[in-house]
């Protein structure tokens, strides 16, 4: 076990032996608030993009949902005619080949798996590396017509100035021990929500919801800034060996190995619990990156993965497709192996709330989605 797995273990079940840690905490926390002031003192460089820069993150290590959220973002501003772009650090990527552009041929060994994820669903223009001002100036100069940046997970990244930002919060894990790095798993305290739009990933609890989207709860949803995952149909990871018609999707009450590599495992497992399926979970760390031999253990049953690690699994099997290096035991693999999508569903207060951010940055989705749907009537 790896020992960030033992670590993050620990935090979520707030082991004593954190505690022996918290004069570390102190000293991190007393580096990270210097940092940060520095910078808003001007003592330390920090860049102004020539188009407003929108900066989703979280102040905790660990999932929260920022990847889906960044995604249904992208597709509510390209529906709208809005020209956005997205830039990330690129993180398990090959930072010596970067600054990066990110297009659906890119690898998740040289770009990161995030950014291949992000670009496969929204096909928006992407930039990676960990200096976000080369990101963006790699971005702006390929592609000029960009109104609006979403910069992925830069929230202490303050060498980039922001006019936006949205923290996410995962309700599921709240905050733990409230404590910072390494006693708890936040990266900056609380009090930094303060100034900040504050979305809140919470579980979807259908008894709460309920079939009537009338009902007082749906309202109270409705009027809060708040998101939750909502799972799509199981899709097979890899053009199958058999054929369509041999191979029986996992249905409701079917075993079935799940394997996730992302920031909080348990999220997944608890979604392809609530799905119906008994689910025999492999929690692996942050970015792991996969090797097919070792998913050949996982025996017996399906085996589901997230989209982040599909993105890098499929890479594997591209490579291995190429090298004709599929034997027997991983052509059987591949009948086996799965994917769950996920979706993030957004509350009316939290595109009000964007809408309302950008008319004051001059962008007026209102008006340029009218303008956007005149120019494509005159098309027709």
């Amino acid at each position: 076990m790896s020992i960030e797995t033992t670590v993050t273990r620990a935090w979520q079940r707030q082991a004593a032996w954190l505690w022996l840690l918290l004069p570390v905490s102190w000293l991190y926390g007393l580096i990270t608030t210097l940092r940060r002031q520095a910078y808003k003192a001007g003592l330390l460089a920090s860049y102004r993009a020539p188009v407003p820069v929108m900066v989703i993150g979280n102040i905790s290590v660990g999932g929260s949902g920022k990847t889906p959220l960044i995604i249904a973002l992208v597709d509510y501003l390209q529906e709208r005619g809005i020209k956005v772009g997205v830039i990330s650090r690129g993180y398990g990527g090959d930072t010596s080949q970067m600054p990066a552009l990110v297009d659906a041929t890119s690898l998740p060994n040289v770009v990161g798996d995030e950014p291949c994820l992000i670009v496969n669903m929204t096909n928006a223009p992407m930039a990676v590396c960990p200096d976000r001002k080369q990101a963006i100036m790699t971005l702006l100069a390929a592609h000029p017509e960009l109104q609006f940046i979403i910069a992925d997970d830069g929230l202490q990244h303050y060498a980039l100035q922001r006019d936006i930002e949205w923290i996410v919060v995962d309700s599921a894990r709240g905050f733990g021990n409230q404590q910072l790095l390494p006693t708890g798993f936040l990266r900056e305290p609380m009090s930094r929500l303060q100034g900040a739009t504050v979305i809140y990933h919470e579980p979807l609890k259908t008894d709460l919801v309920g079939n009537n989207k009338d009902n007082n709860s749906s309202l109270y949803r409705a009027h809060r800034l708040t998101m939750h995952l909502e799972a799509n149909a199981l899709q097979l990871l890899w053009q199958p060996t058999l054929s369509y018609s041999q191979i029986d999707m996992p249905k409701k009450g079917c075993r079935v190995h799940a394997a996730s590599g992302i920031g909080y495992p348990q999220r997944f497992f608890d979604t392809l619990n609530s799905l119906g399926f008994d689910v025999v979970g492999h929690a692996y760390p942050d970015h792991y990156d996969f090797e097919l031999a070792e998913l050949l253990q996982y025996t017996e049953y399906p085996i589901v993965v997230t989209s982040k690690d599909a993105v890098k699994i499929r890479a594997l099997l591209s490579k291995a497709t190429t090298d004709k290096a599929l034997n027997n035991e991983y052509q059987e693999l591949i009948n086996r192996l799965w994917v769950l999508p996920v979706t993030a569903e957004l509350s009316d207060s939290c595109y009000d709330n964007l809408q309302q951010q950008l008319k004051k940055l001059g962008i007026d989705i209102a008006n340029n989605n009218s303008t956007n749907n005149n120019t494509k009537a005159n098309n027709r």
